[in-house]
């Protein structure tokens, strides 16, 4: 993200000293009254490359927020929905759809209100949280110990005389309580990492050869999941993707008129639509067409036909199934269950899953129009996302949550950052939780459809990542050795111990977990082998992008004080900033780093 020229000035001391400093600024009720700032919006003014039709702090009529509202909920239910679903078969649910049914409604309940948490109190940028696929791992790891293996229902039924069913629940109940008490325990570590800020800490060590392979990784790594929902019809998914790019790019300049009631009076108004909804109207459109492809049976009766998922009636009975009105609530599977070595295990998860936010608040801070977190926010941000996935563990969803790089991708296409429309999805996730039936509609998306969808947003979160470089010096070699071994590395390690799991042999089984989800872990992998290398192999600040990247990303400049006002604390931020206490603690914006509170203590004085 190019920002404008008057934030790129170095701040210097009287007798001349430049700084450009790594760590976050003071908010702007910290500065002099005197000094003139530049508003988030003006500098939005002066950044044509970014295009934003509204930023981060932009409230957009109600009526629009719900059409963005649809097109983010959209995005985020394939990958919301596949966490219960490929949890259904370890968990030993059977057929028993109804419990699938509530446990859908539970995850969009939790991933509702994490989203609202994260987006108000935790790092205020337009980030929807959701299930992770990083729990996934390591709990189907637990699942697959033989204690935790299914066993035979009808061998279970015939030995059992009374209470038949509910020792039926009680196969999965018991499966649920130890997921629910494992991602409770290690949740924890998360909760630590953000309020101490041993995240903003690692931070101060992390440049571009870190960050552009990690955020890199999290599209490339998606590339399976993309595949095989693409291939259940490759000219359905491609049309999607034609589609998208039609409506985001070459109809992106094309204004339809619009009938709007203002003022006391009607006006038409020209309204970029395409650019707008592009992906909602590219997914609706290629929907349509499988719609009509279905009515007139074109496509494939056969399950075992090519072209078969692309119907949009095979999954109406989840549309009968479902409740009308569902309420989960927290201990719905009774209380949660503790052991040291699913605990070990799912604090691996928690890892991955933490490094893979920090590059996604990165992310979505540059396509939503603000500036680069400041540490203060990224240690809320990671310390509301372990809040979270507490939430999720004492509701029992099976599987925390974590930011979702498919939105982040959304903002970049459709040009609309607002962190209200966030907000609206958050409240929407919590009535669909509510709501079984109008949920289960959206079940009837062809498989394709989304395969083609992801396709496009994977790429874009992919091309994030690389737009990290334009600091680094890519005439190196050094460089060039490190970005393409962080990320070759990222992309064979996982591939090859996810086809050889035997190979991890320690003898000791929570050890093996722990290696077996750290080295499958794409952008792990990645990132840290971009962090080793790029803090250990001699180089110049400038040659490694750290200069650049500190003085248009993290600089300390009156310019940035006033941009970071985005990530200030609603309602409390002006009674905080009495306390003095409140600039030694890491996750409130009052926070100063040992370097910068040195040098501001005396200006903090007056201004107080």
């Amino acid at each position: 993200m190019h920002l404008a020229e008057s934030e790129v000035d170095e701040t210097k001391d009287k007798d001349g000293t430049v700084h450009s400093n790594f760590e976050c600024t003071e908010s702007i009720h910290q500065q002099s009254n005197t000094i003139i700032t530049v508003s988030l919006n003006e500098r939005h003014e002066n950044e044509p490359e970014l295009d934003l039709i509204y930023a981060i702090n932009d409230r957009p009529p109600w009526y629009l927020c719900i059409l963005f509202v649809f097109q983010h909920y959209i995005l985020a239910f394939g990958g919301i929905i596949a966490v219960p679903l490929i949890l259904a078969e370890p968990m030993c649910f059977g057929d028993n759809n109804s419990v699938k049914s509530q446990l859908i409604s539970t995850i969009f309940l939790v991933s509702g209100l994490c989203t609202l948490l994260q987006t108000t109190f935790g790092t205020r940028l337009p980030i929807l949280q959701g299930g992770t696929f990083s729990f996934l791992t390591p709990t189907l790891a637990i699942l697959a110990l033989p204690e935790w293996r299914c066993p035979d229902i009808k061998e279970t039924l015939f030995n059992t005389t009374n209470n038949t069913e509910f020792n039926r629940d009680e196969i999965w109940k018991s499966r649920m309580r130890e997921i629910q008490g494992a991602i409770l325990v290690a949740s924890l570590l998360q909760l630590v990492l953000g309020l101490t800020g041993l995240v903003g800490f690692v931070l101060r060590c992390t440049g571009p050869l870190t960050i552009a392979p990690t955020i890199t990784l999290i599209g490339l790594s998606l590339f399976v999941e993309a595949g095989k929902k693409s291939g259940a019809h490759w000219g359905i998914a491609a049309m999607t993707v034609g589609l998208i790019f039609l409506f985001s790019q070459y109809l992106s300049n094309v204004n339809i008129p619009l009938i709007v009631y203002t003022e006391k009076k009607w006006k038409i108004i020209k309204y970029p639509i395409f650019k707008l909804f592009s992906v909602l109207l590219g997914m609706c459109g290629s929907w349509l067409i499988c719609f009509l492809l279905t009515f007139f049976d074109v496509l494939p009766l056969n399950p075992n036909d090519y072209g078969h998922t692309a119907r949009t009636d095979i999954n109406l009975n989840a549309v009968q199934s479902a409740p009308w009105f569902h309420v989960p609530y927290p201990g719905q599977w009774g209380l949660p269950t503790v052991n040291l070595a699913s605990v070990l295990g799912m604090m691996v998860g928690v890892l991955a899953s933490t490094m893979e936010s920090v590059g996604d608040y990165y992310a979505c801070a540059r396509l939503s129009g603000a500036p680069p977190p400041p540490m203060h926010a990224v240690n809320r941000g990671i310390a509301m996302e372990a809040i979270g996935c507490i939430l999720a563990a004492i509701w029992g969803s099976g599987n925390g949550t974590t930011s979702y790089s498919q939105n982040i991708a959304a903002l970049g296409i459709t040009k609309v950052g607002s962190r209200v429309v966030l907000q609206y999805a958050g409240l929407l996730m919590i009535f669909l939780g509510l709501f079984g039936k109008f949920g289960a509609i959206f079940i009837t998306i062809p498989i394709p459809v989304i395969g083609g969808m992801f396709m496009v947003m994977f790429g874009m979160i992919a091309a994030v990542g690389i737009s990290n470089l334009q600091y680094v010096d890519l005439n190196s070699s050094r460089n060039l050795l490190i970005l393409g071994f962080s990320t070759f590395s990222g992309l064979v390690l996982p591939t090859w111990f996810h086809s050889n799991p035997e190979m991890i042999n320690t003898g000791i089984r929570e050890l093996d977990q722990v290696l077996t989800v750290l080295f499958t872990t794409h952008m792990f992998v990645g990132g840290f082998f971009g962090f080793i290398l790029d803090n250990t192999i001699p180089g110049t600040e400038k040659e490694r992008g750290i200069k650049a990247w500190r003085e248009q990303v993290h600089k300390e400049s009156v310019d940035s004080a006033e941009d970071q006002s985005c990530y200030d604390l609603p309602f409390v931020n002006k009674y905080l900033s009495r306390l003095r206490c409140a600039y030694y603690i890491p996750f409130l914006p009052m926070y100063k780093t040992a370097e910068t509170r040195g040098r501001n203590v005396q200006t903090v004085s007056t201004n107080r």
